[in-house]
């Protein structure tokens, strides 16, 4: 005879709360993972501006850079790519038997590098050095 396991309702939107680090984790390494799938898309589109000319392409990335959200768009992109990268290690590292024991504590390590990397560029991203 098989037990049965109180699930909670399906409309029970209050279980987030209950959510470990782990789970957090792995929420946000599939969120930055279809994030970058989407930029890579977009990315795609804007270099085949490159086939009809250089002057078209050189116009499309000026006029891209010239605009104060996509400089804002390109800081939160670092965020993910840094976050997905320091989370991916991370997951190599759990997977290979390092850190089994942390493993909620090299999460939280991975969001303050990345926080510590995103606040210290976001100086040469808004100010639009190099472009």
């Amino acid at each position: 005879m098989s037990q049965s396991y109180n699930r909670g309702l399906v409309e029970d939107f209050g279980r987030w709360k209950e959510f470990s680090a782990g789970m957090w984790a792995w929420i946000f390494h599939k969120f930055t993972g279809w994030v970058l799938i989407g930029y890579l898309f977009t990315h795609i589109a804007v270099l085949s501006t490159a086939t009809e000319g250089a002057a078209t392409y050189n116009n499309t990335l000026g006029g891209l850079e010239d605009l104060l959200i996509v400089r804002v768009l390109e800081v939160g992109l670092l965020a993910v790519a840094v976050f997905h990268i320091l989370n991916g290690v991370r997951l190599l590292m759990v997977d290979l038997g390092v850190g089994l024991e942390s493993q909620d504590k090299s999460f939280y390590v991975s969001l303050v590098v990345t926080a510590v990397i995103v606040v210290a560029s976001v100086p040469t991203f808004l100010s639009g050095v190099g472009a």
